[in-house]
């Protein structure tokens, strides 16, 4: 599997361009690396020539000050261009990481419902850090390797030209043959880097979900299957090491090869008295360093060889396109909004309409009560009005705007949303509320919660807005939750509150205190409140009843509520009774 080279061009352009100080200094200290590892074997010859010859001779002493200068010299140089590189790939690779993120996240639904977000989180992480080598090391140990044998090459050719010749072609069959096995396992390199992502997006559902598995008993199972995707991941992972062998023994063979050439010239020209001891010396020496850049690429094939299939995964990750076209024409009026549905059909799949023929219509201000049961479709409205999907056929509008012609970010900043399920972040309290978002005082913070009732909630705070919370609420009520949830939206003051099953896990006082904030939050909005139980739709003004994608009842509640004959009605009728009973 050969990767154009442009691929890897471009990759490297885009993220090492903004560094271009950084890289110009890392190739300057590349080159000064270089050029002290090809003049200090010349003192070593110097030393030699001296001490064998018979004619008046230098300080030795100097000789042996400069070499050793010469040598530290070069070992702080490869110092600082390792550190120096070291830069350079984390801050390419983490610029890389945010692309990526960024990408994730813009793309639709549909890909992250075949997408679990363990195998995201490697496709991310795993894949971008193989990558690190080869923004940094690639460039120190490859490009590095490069320079040097053709310096090597040069100094040798100067020195003795049969030398020079014999080992240039040595060193052009040398790398001619481990570049046509550079390929050789970057297909199974990426199917290793598959594998991995699927076990650990297995891992990250199961350990989501123990709570589930234990008290189902589904241990086994859980076992078996993570079995199977560890072996399989032994068995690509072999199979990609075992080829990756093979380039790296070819310099082996090569040295070899080299050393016999080098020796066989050294004791011609020694025999014919053309070159002295120290020279003889120097050709040896040179002969050894040569086979150093060889064996630097040959050992950088195999990160290398990963950091390609990385890139192949990155690639077809950046390919992939979202559904949903964003648009920057028609904006959303401020206020509450009106929603319609127009003939709107929808499916998560082809072949089944989880939504059929679907119109309704909202008035700016006007609450909506959605009732039916799981599956009927009720969240699926949520999702076509937050445009988290198309439409398959219809249309629907908001603000009397279709949403296929506003723009995503517009369309999110006009709808609130507050679930049984929180969302919170390990962070202060401020930055849950305002998500980060550092243009809203606290003042404004402050106001909102006073609005919504929630200020005695606030005072039990131990350090106010900067209390740390945990990662998805840990060691916060339901309750509490969802204050900050309510607390979130009303600060954002969207034009649409979609409430969704908001108070089917609190208890009666917790419910009371949250009744008040939704009563704040709904005063001069539009909202749409999904429930199972009947008492959260008493302020509504519509009842709509889905059932199976199509809707079963619609109407305004009181006239609903008043006919015995309707379902709503029959609904709230069979609800007193169990309450009685």
């Amino acid at each position: 599997m050969r990767i154009p080279l442009k691929d890897y061009r471009d990759l490297l352009w885009r993220y090492l361009s903004p560094q271009r100080i950084r890289v110009l200094l890392l190739g300057l200290l590349l080159c000064v690396e270089i050029v002290l590892q090809l003049v200090n074997p010349q003192f070593l010859r110097m030393f030699i020539d001296s001490v064998t010859s018979k004619g008046p001779q230098p300080s030795l002493m100097g000789i042996a000050i400069l070499f050793i200068v010469v040598a530290i010299l070069q070992q702080l140089t490869t110092i600082a261009a390792t550190y120096i590189s070291e830069i350079v790939g984390w801050r390419a690779t983490n610029a890389l990481r945010a692309d990526l993120a960024l990408h994730l996240v813009k793309l639709d639904m549909s890909f992250h419902k075949v997408h679990t977000p363990g195998e995201l989180i490697e496709r991310v992480d795993g894949d971008v850090t193989n990558l690190a080598n080869f923004f940094s090391q690639f460039v120190i140990k490859i490009l590095g390797g490069l320079l040097l044998l053709i310096g090597i090459l040069v100094v040798l050719w100067y020195t003795e030209w049969h030398v020079g010749l014999a080992l240039s072609l040595f060193a052009l069959v040398a790398l001619v043959v481990i570049n046509s096995a550079r390929s050789i396992a970057v297909k199974p390199w990426k199917a290793f880097r598959q594998v991995s992502a699927e076990l650990f997006g297995f891992l990250e559902e199961r350990l989501r979900g123990t709570e589930d598995i234990r008290s189902s008993g589904a241990q086994p199972y859980i076992m078996r299957r993570l079995f199977m995707l560890t072996r399989e991941r032994l068995i690509t992972g072999r199979q990609a090491r075992i080829l990756s062998s093979i380039p790296w023994s070819f310099p082996v063979l090569f040295f070899a090869l080299g050393n016999i050439i080098a020796f066989a010239l050294i004791a011609w020209l020694y025999s014919s008295k053309s070159i002295s001891i120290g020279l003889a010396f120097l050709i040896y020496y040179y002969t050894q360093q040569l086979s150093q850049p060889i064996m630097m690429i040959s050992n950088q094939l195999d990160d290398f060889q990963k950091a390609s299939a990385g890139i192949v995964r990155v690639n077809e990750l950046m390919a992939t396109k979202s559904q949903l076209k964003d648009s920057s024409g028609a904006t959303l009026p401020d206020g509450a909004l009106s929603v319609a549905f127009e003939q709107v059909n929808f499916g998560y799949g082809a072949d089944e309409m989880v939504l059929e023929d679907l119109s309704f219509q909202l008035r700016p201000g006007e609450v909506l009560g959605l009732l039916g049961r799981t599956g009927s479709g009720k969240t699926t409205i949520t999702r076509l009005l937050f445009r988290l999907y198309e439409p398959a056929s219809g249309s629907v509008k908001l603000g009397g705007v279709d949403l296929a012609q506003a723009s995503l970010a517009d369309i999110r900043r006009h709808i609130g949303i507050v679930t049984q399920d929180v969302q919170l972040f390990h962070a202060t309290v401020r930055d849950n509320l305002t998500l980060f978002d550092t243009g809203i005082a606290d003042q404004q913070i402050l106001q909102a919660l006073q609005d919504l009732g929630l200020t005695s909630w606030y005072d039990k705070l131990e350090d106010g807005l900067d209390t740390m919370l945990a990662a998805n609420g840990g060691g916060l009520s339901a309750g509490e939750a969802q204050l900050l949830a309510f607390t979130r939206v009303f600060l954002r003051d969207p034009g649409l509150i979609i409430l969704d099953e908001a108070s089917s896990r609190l208890d009666p006082f917790t419910e009371q205190l949250i009744e008040q904030a939704v009563s704040k939050l709904l005063t001069g909005r539009t909202g749409i409140i999904i429930a199972h139980r009947l008492g959260t739709v008493k302020r509504a003004d519509s009842i709509l009843i889905m059932e199976s994608g199509h809707i079963a009842e619609y109407g305004k509640r009181v006239s609903l509520q008043e006919d015995t004959h309707s379902r709503f009605s029959q609904l709230l009728l069979t609800a007193q009774e169990e309450v009685h009973a």
